[in-house]
């Protein structure tokens, strides 16, 4: 039986080695080669891999549910191992204070994406392709609907000066982008990232400072507050906790150890 083709790279190549009888045909093709996030940044080897293998399981998956194949031929093949350290430019508490301010003394426009983007976590593709329309007031919060990685509408509540700062940014404006660029049409993650540098600088930050940093930032400081792992987790749209965990600085700190917590809850239900 001839397997449909797939429109994933790695899938295509696994169906064309199981079309041609050679299961490690699949695995020889499994080169590096250079990849970037969807925030431009490079993507490691193993994480490339893991991510497209992974896009191959779910196909043959499929195949196997539709009765096209009775087993997934990828079931056995082995996903490299990931490092769970995040490798991004970190910015500390004192650091991201120091933007948030320098944006809020700059244009509208640079104070409402630092913000949105510093204190939503927001994806710089959730941020630019946002829209006026998409804003709202839901039970005393003012909120913002976004499109999510992968397609998933989801509405996010807004920090009071982060509503304040996108108010200012609009003006008069009731539709189209939230964001526009200086020709009038919506801001890109190129014009985005160019003033996230800007803004860095003013601030005195020596570090390079990208979108993702920021998000990087927003996860941190959640964690560092002592935000639960799994509403951080949903604010990042992490489909992975594991992903999350990564941005946890002090996960091995003594202090946050279980047992203390633990022992804590069990006395008091023996007094």
């Amino acid at each position: 039986m001839t397997f449909p083709e797939p429109s994933n790279p790695v899938a295509h190549r696994l169906v064309a080695a199981i079309n041609d009888g050679d299961r490690d045909a699949f695995l020889a093709t499994l080169t590096p080669h250079a990849t970037l996030t969807d925030d431009g940044n490079p993507r490691s080897l193993p994480d490339w891999i893991d991510r497209e293998i992974s896009s191959a399981h779910g196909h043959m998956k499929y195949a196997v549910e539709e009765e096209l194949l009775e087993h997934s031929p990828a079931a056995h093949v082995r996903r490299p191992r990931l490092d769970y350290e995040s490798h991004v430019t970190a910015l500390d508490r004192n650091e991201l204070g120091a933007l948030l301010a320098a944006a809020g003394l700059g244009p509208p426009l640079e104070h409402a994406l630092i913000s949105l983007l510093a204190l939503n976590g927001l994806r710089v593709s959730e941020a630019t392709g946002a829209d006026i329309e998409q804003l709202g007031l839901e039970r005393g919060h003012r909120t913002l609907t976004i499109t999510r990685k992968g397609g998933k509408v989801v509405t996010i509540p807004l920090a009071p000066r982060t509503a304040r700062a996108i108010d200012l940014a609009l003006g008069e404006r009731t539709d189209g982008p939230v964001f526009l660029a200086g020709d009038g049409r919506r801001l890109d993650r190129h014009g985005a990232g160019r003033l996230v540098r800007k803004v860095a600088r003013r601030a005195g930050i020596a570090k390079t400072v990208t979108p993702h940093t920021l998000r990087h930032a927003f996860i941190t400081a959640a964690l560092d507050a002592g935000v639960p792992l799994r509403d951080v987790q949903e604010a990042a749209s992490h489909a992975d906790p594991r992903t999350t965990i990564r941005y946890d600085r002090a996960r091995g700190s003594l202090d946050r150890h279980a047992t203390y917590i633990v022992a804590a809850y069990v006395a008091g239900a023996a007094r």
